[in-house]
C-alpha cells in the first residue's frame, strides 16, 4: 500500500481538540491550586514564625549571656587594685576563665535553638523525621569515634574551666608538664617551663593537677649548727629576724602568719637541725625561703653560731706521720731475707 493511501485513511484532527485539552488542563490546574493554596499559606506562616522565632531568642539569649560576662568582669575589676583583689582575684584569669565559660554557652544556645528550629521547619513540609533522627544518630556515634581524643579535650577543658582547676598565672604540675600557665583553651593549655620552653598540654592527657597557686604555700628552712650550741640563744636569734623580716614591705604581704620554729629535726654527732616554717602568699614559698634564710644566716654569724653543712668534719688536725708517704720495704732491701739469697749468684768451685 502507498503512502498516499496511509494518509487518506487516517483520521483526522478535530480543530477544536488542542484547545479544549489546555482549557481542561489550566482549569484542574487552577482548581488544584485553589484548594492547596491556604495549605501552602500556612506552611509558609509557619515557616516565617519559626524561622523568626529562632532568630530573635538567639540573640537575646546571646545577649543575656553576654551581660553575664561582662558584670563578672566588672565585679572582677571593681576590686582589681585593693589589698582583698591583690590576694584573691587575678583580672586576666578571671576574663579568660568568663571568655571561655560564655564562649561554650553561646555556642551551645545557638546549637540547641537553631537545630530544634531546624527540625520545626523539617516537620512543617510534613517531612519524617524519624530516618533523618536515626541517621544523624549514627553519624554522631561514629563521628564520635573517630574524634573520640578532641572530644575528650573539649570536655575536659569545659570541667576544668567551670570548676576553676588552675588559670593564668598559677604554678601547675600536670604530669605530663609543669610550669606557669600562660593561656586555658578548651583544647589545648599553654605553660611555660622553667627553661623557658613553652608546653601545650592537651586537657584530655591530664590525669591530674597539682596547683601551686591555690590556698596558702609553706615555707621551709633548716638551719644546722654545731651540736654544742645554745638552744635557747639560736630559738631568740631566729625569732628576732624573723619579727624583723615581718615588718617590712614586701615581706609583710607574702608572709601570712608568723614565723614558727617548729624544733630540732635531727641531731647528729657533728651537727643539730632546727626547722623553721612559715605560711606564705600562694606561688612564694621559694622567695620567702631565700630571704628568710639569708636573714637566718646574718643573725647567726652576729651572735658568734656558726652554722654548718651536711658533711662530715674533717679529722681533727695532728702531726703528720713521715712514714705515710713511704712505700713498704723491699724484701730483696735485706741480704739475709730468702729472697736475697735466692737471687744470689753461686761461686765458682775452686777444686781440681
Amino acid at each position: 500500500m502507498s503512502l498516499s493511501a496511509l494518509l487518506a485513511a487516517a483520521p483526522s484532527p478535530e480543530p477544536g481538540g488542542s484547545l479544549d485539552e489546555a482549557a481542561k488542563q489550566a482549569g484542574d490546574a487552577a482548581g488544584w491550586v485553589e484548594e492547596n493554596w491556604s495549605t501552602w499559606l500556612n506552611t509558609g506562616l509557619r515557616i516565617v514564625l519559626i524561622a523568626a522565632v529562632a532568630i530573635v531568642l538567639r540573640h537575646l539569649v546571646r545577649r543575656a549571656l553576654s551581660k553575664f560576662i561582662e558584670r563578672m568582669n566588672r565585679s572582677a575589676q571593681a576590686v582589681q587594685g585593693t589589698a582583698l583583689g591583690s590576694l584573691l582575684v587575678n583580672a586576666e584569669r578571671r576574663r579568660q576563665r568568663s571568655e571561655a565559660i560564655g564562649s561554650v554557652l553561646r555556642s551551645v544556645a545557638s546549637f540547641l535553638i537553631l537545630g530544634t528550629a531546624a527540625l520545626m521547619i523539617l516537620g512543617a513540609f510534613q517531612i519524617n523525621l524519624a530516618p533523618l533522627l536515626a541517621s544523624a544518630g549514627v553519624a554522631g556515634v561514629a563521628l564520635g569515634f573517630g574524634a573520640r581524643n578532641l572530644v575528650t579535650d573539649f570536655l575536659s577543658g569545659v570541667f576544668m574551666i567551670l570548676e576553676d582547676q588552675y588559670g593564668v598565672g598559677d604554678q601547675i604540675d600536670a604530669g605530663v608538664a609543669s610550669g606557669e600557665v600562660i593561656e586555658v583553651g578548651l583544647r589545648v593549655t599553654k605553660l611555660r617551663g622553667e627553661n623557658g620552653a613553652i608546653w601545650y598540654v592537651r586537657n584530655g592527657e591530664v590525669k591530674r593537677i597539682g596547683n601551686l597557686s591555690q590556698g596558702w604555700s609553706t615555707a621551709h628552712v633548716d638551719v644546722q649548727v654545731r651540736p654544742t650550741e645554745d638552744l635557747e640563744k639560736i630559738r631568740a636569734v631566729i625569732t628576732e629576724a624573723a619579727q624583723e623580716m615581718a615588718k617590712e614591705d614586701p615581706w609583710t604581704e607574702r608572709l601570712w602568719g608568723p614565723v614558727e620554729i617548729l624544733g630540732l629535726d635531727t641531731v647528729l654527732l657533728d651537727s643539730m637541725t632546727v626547722r623553721v616554717s612559715a605560711k606564705t602568699m600562694p606561688g612564694e614559698a621559694a622567695g620567702v625561703e631565700r630571704e628568710l634564710r639569708w636573714r637566718i644566716k646574718v643573725a647567726l654569724d652576729a651572735a658568734g653560731i656558726t652554722m654548718v653543712t651536711g658533711a662530715p668534719e674533717e679529722a681533727a688536725e695532728g702531726a703528720a706521720d713521715p712514714t705515710a708517704g713511704m712505700a713498704a720495704p723491699s724484701a730483696y732491701a735485706s741480704a739475709t731475707s730468702p729472697q736475697s739469697l735466692a737471687t744470689t749468684p753461686i761461686p765458682p768451685s775452686t777444686t781440681k
